[in-house]
């Protein structure tokens, strides 16, 4: 189940699952007893930053940049638009043109921006970038259309491509990292939102030199300040 009624409110969990067992990346568990007549259980976590449902921070791409400690906690919690791009064809890159045409007015500065499509492909898996991948791909335009809308976060739904080739990643993250724009990479469950705009959240820990930190990403619908 990932979406829950709280009176009039609807939540509904963005977060991929994940289980030691399988997970490609970095995904350690020790659970040990300290001892005593009571038991007391504690867990040694051996974790990369980059795991699974994960907020990257500008210091994930310059050493000069903000780590995820020195960035406000209202960085990662907000005002969210699900931008659901329908108009492209496979493989096409998310213009300034493009971004009008989905977006409208929509976009306020301070916004958190989820991109997607309805050409879905799990990210970071062996059939990424290859003729089984439809997915839009992000580039420098993209970025800086975002840039100047003054968004603080942008994430991702499996429809976009955010590893499609060293220049345009580089050049998307050059453009938005250096203004404290945060990433958001792996979100699931997005066809569970019944509305494009909700509040959101997806705190990080607070660790000074983290440069990007696994979080629990949620909507919430039916908050009225958030609604519009």
């Amino acid at each position: 189940m990932n979406s829950y009624k709280m009176g009039d409110l609807k939540v509904i969990d963005l977060t991929k699952v994940l289980d030691p067992k399988t997970e490609s990346r970095r995904c350690g568990l020790t659970r040990f007893n300290t001892g005593g007549p009571i038991p007391d259980f504690h867990t040694i976590m051996d974790l990369t930053s980059h795991l699974g449902t994960h907020v990257e921070c500008p210091y994930h791409h310059n050493d000069n940049w903000s780590d995820v400690e020195s960035l406000p906690i209202t960085t990662f919690m907000g005002r969210a638009i699900y931008v659901n791009i329908t108009h492209m064809k496979p493989n096409e890159k998310i213009k300034r043109i493009d971004l009008e045409k989905a977006c409208g007015d929509r976009i306020r500065e301070g916004d958190i921006v989820i991109l997607d499509s309805p050409m879905k492909l799990t990210p970071f898996t062996p059939a990424s970038n290859t003729g089984d991948d439809k997915r839009l791909f992000i580039c420098r335009e993209t970025a800086q259309w975002l840039k100047d809308k003054g968004v603080k976060c942008v994430g991702f739904g499996d429809g976009v491509s955010i590893e499609s080739n060293n220049e345009d990643v580089k050049a998307f993250h050059d453009v938005l990292m250096e203004v404290n724009v945060v990433f958001l990479e792996v979100l699931k469950n997005l066809e569970e939102l019944s509305v494009d705009t909700f509040f959101m959240s997806y705190s990080p820990l607070p660790i000074i030199g983290l440069d990007s930190c696994p979080i629990r990403a949620y909507a919430i619908e039916g908050l009225i300040e958030f609604s519009k």
